[in-house]
């Protein structure tokens, strides 16, 4: 098996746009190269704004061309939990989940005819045992009522492994290669006329609420306007307010290629991308080339500044058991390699947007485990604020008034006690297994 410490998806682009070297000025600086922070400079460009786009390694470096590829019109967290504390918000919230969704589709993938390998497959929240199933269909009555488009069903209706009982199909979205999304959208900044800088740190910020100026190793840049969309690494940069994110780190496994037979014989007939319900679910999807990457089951929390890794080899032999029991039928498949990467968990286990002290710094943090979809779309919202002022019905259900954040949930004796309840809850529903 193969460790990497970039993605299983792609190989680095050879093309890297120079750094910063010297001094400049802009209208808008975007810190970070994700997805987010292009679709936000892509779309300032888009509107006749002079925008500069700032990255440390090169664009798609981090958490977006590394996760499952899953492009998923549903917010993150238990909608158990989520619909109750905030029963106003969580309907916008949603709302907000499915349009990312289509703006990806039709004003990134279709507009900028990027080449990602993108099925409209849709994504199961599965169910690995009937306690799970009962959870499902709650969370599809949540849904639903929210105004989403959700079904649930049993496994033979959703085209499931027949390891798993049912579950709710999220129709919106599908399965696509983050890496290949990466490149295209990393083409379409560069040929719109926003600059772009590459291998170009932050190292300071100083800034009086009417312009910015940004140092990095080899040069500064003056700006009237910053947005931050760092995800994981906002925290780390100190210019956000505190405590915005907590930065976990995501293993990802891929087999070799599988006959394409072997795999609809276990039932998954849909090729819908499928997460489990458990507390820390685990995901599972069929790639182009017909092999399965899975990811998540376990999570590890990173503290200060953090570093390039590889995945922990106790936390990818935990992801290969979790396999196995899920395609028993496929125990001899070879796993080729595994990868991770970075992502941001909110406290609110939603995406949050503001502005701060200084109005003249916007941030987005739109992960939580969903951010290819909600990250660009939330970006191209802040944009829009900036060029226009256009403050956006779905930019206010996730847009942040507040100066400061409590502490998360997010602790690592906590993330491993959760892990150890579902693998006994799976040894209890599922002894087989």
């Amino acid at each position: 098996m193969t460790y990497s410490t970039f993605t299983g998806w792609i190989e680095p682009p050879t093309d890297l746009r120079p750094p910063l070297d010297g001094d400049t000025a802009c209208e808008v600086a975007v810190i970070g190269g994700g997805v987010g922070g292009m679709a936000t400079a892509l779309r300032l460009a888009d509107r006749g704004i002079d925008v500069i786009l700032l990255e440390a390694e090169f664009c798609g470096y981090g958490a977006s061309s590394r996760n499952a590829g899953q492009l998923t019109g549903a917010p993150a967290g238990d909608p158990q939990i989520l619909s109750p504390l905030y029963p106003r918000r969580f309907p916008k919230v949603v709302r907000f989940a499915e349009d990312a969704v289509d703006f990806v589709e039709k004003d990134l993938l279709q507009r900028f005819d990027i080449a990602c390998d993108y099925e409209q497959t849709g994504n199961v929240g599965a169910a690995f045992s009937k306690g799970q199933l009962r959870k499902a269909r709650r969370i599809a009555k949540i849904l639903t009522k929210a105004g989403a488009h959700a079904k649930f069903g049993d496994n033979v209706e959703l085209g499931l492994p027949d390891t798993f009982y049912g579950g709710v199909l999220e129709p919106v979205g599908g399965q696509l290669n983050p890496g290949k999304f990466c490149l295209g959208l990393r083409k379409a900044v560069i040929e719109s006329g926003a600059r772009v800088y590459e291998r170009t740190p932050l190292q300071s910020m100083d800034n009086n609420g009417s312009g910015a100026v940004i140092s990095t190793p080899s040069g500064r840049v003056r700006a009237k306007n910053v947005v931050v969309a760092t995800n994981a690494y906002t925290n780390e940069l100190g210019i956000a307010p505190k405590r915005t994110e907590t930065p976990i780190w995501v293993s990802m496994v891929e087999t070799a290629p599988i006959d394409p037979a072997r795999i609809t014989a276990t039932g998954w007939t849909s090729r819908s991308g499928i997460v489990t319900e458990h507390n820390l679910l685990t995901s599972y999807r069929i790639t182009p080339r017909n092999s399965i990457a899975f990811g998540v089951r376990q999570l590890r929390m990173g503290r200060g500044s953090l570093p390039a890794r590889t995945s922990d080899p106790a936390v990818v032999a935990d992801l290969i058991d979790g396999f196995r029991a899920v395609f028993p039928s496929l125990q001899d498949v070879p796993i080729e390699r595994t990868w991770g990467g970075w992502i941001a968990m909110t406290p609110s286990w939603l995406p949050v947007a503001g502005q701060t002290k200084q109005e003249n710094v916007y941030y987005s943090i739109a992960c939580n485990g969903h951010g290819l979809a909600q990250a660009p779309y939330l970006g191209t919202l802040i944009a829009d604020l900036i060029a226009g002022n256009e403050f956006h019905d779905n930019l206010d259900a996730v847009w942040s008034e507040r100066r400061w954040f409590g502490p998360g949930l997010f602790k690592e004796p906590l993330l491993r006690a959760t892990w150890a309840a579902d693998r006994l809850a799976d040894r209890v529903t599922r002894p087989n297994h």
